[in-house]
């Protein structure tokens, strides 16, 4: 007589099968990605202010967002470098597709780390060295243009060797508002000149320029420290802003972490 089958609850199942659409959030200390994924298919993208919310204030957004497709929605991935905002987002989360979310760190990013205090590497660093070696090969370098500017170098074997963190465009620039008095702030667009002729130009050359000068400068520095000769892609808020100004700079990957993130849920199912 063959044995009675165990029932697996509807919470078990939906955690082992292939979700209609799965939900990658990327918190950030001045923006929250959210990206919808249908198999490999980024089919939704927000970026939202970051704030403080409370689990429900959070579910009540990913619900505005979402709309209908939020009842196709029945696992997500979460990568936080704000603690305080870490538990509401996750709760949140698994209110929403009844599965708690996996999240993204050392142990479940599974690649080799060099940095000396492994726990220490933030979160979207990690993704974006998942996404990079898998969309774009190594050896290379992720410059994420977000509240700082982090440079992470991917070894040729594939592992994750540390990098730069520097002020971001946005930060500095904010700062620099803030300090001097008579400099107005201004659109950040690419300028037209070097020479600016108007306070407005000189402050979009001096930051545009000055940070696309200041990564070009750090890339090369990193990529002497690598073997073999790096792919470059920048991914964060001010990347199609910033990159094209550079010339180390090989891509542009707006969905990099995202895409990292997917990758890593994909590795703990």
């Amino acid at each position: 007589m063959p044995e009675p089958r165990k029932r697996v609850s509807a919470r078990n199942r939906s955690a082992r099968r292939a979700p209609d659409s799965l939900l990658t959030v990327d918190v950030g200390n001045s923006e929250i990605t959210v990206g919808r994924f249908r198999d490999d298919t980024l089919d939704g993208f927000w970026r939202l202010t970051t704030m403080r919310l409370t689990a429900d204030e959070v579910l009540l957004q990913l619900r505005g967002l979402l709309g209908p497709a939020q009842a196709g929605t029945s696992a997500a991935v979460l990568c936080s470098v704000v603690p305080a905002l870490s538990q509401p987002w996750s709760v949140a989360l698994e209110r929403l597709t009844g599965v708690a979310p996996v999240e993204v760190n050392a142990g479940s990013a599974k690649i080799a780390i060099r940095y000396l205090d492994p726990g220490a590497v933030g979160a979207d660093r990690l993704a974006n060295a998942v996404a990079v070696r898998a969309r774009y090969g190594t050896p290379a370098i992720v410059v994420d243009l977000g509240t700082a500017t982090t440079f992470d170098c991917i070894s040729r074997e594939g592992a994750y060797l540390g990098g730069i963190i520097a002020p971001g465009v946005g930060t500095s620039s904010e700062e620099l508002f803030r300090r001097a008095a008579r400099l107005p702030r201004v659109e950040l667009r690419a300028p037209s000149r070097a020479v600016g002729r108007t306070t407005e130009e000189s402050l979009r050359a001096g930051v545009i320029w000055g940070h696309a000068g200041q990564i070009d400068a750090l890339v090369r520095r990193l990529a002497l420290e690598m073997k073999g000769t790096p792919h470059v892609i920048a991914t964060g808020g001010f990347a199609p802003l910033i990159a094209p100004e550079c010339e180390t700079v090989n891509r542009v990957d707006e969905a990099l972490t995202l895409t990292g993130m997917k990758l890593i849920w994909q590795r703990a199912r």
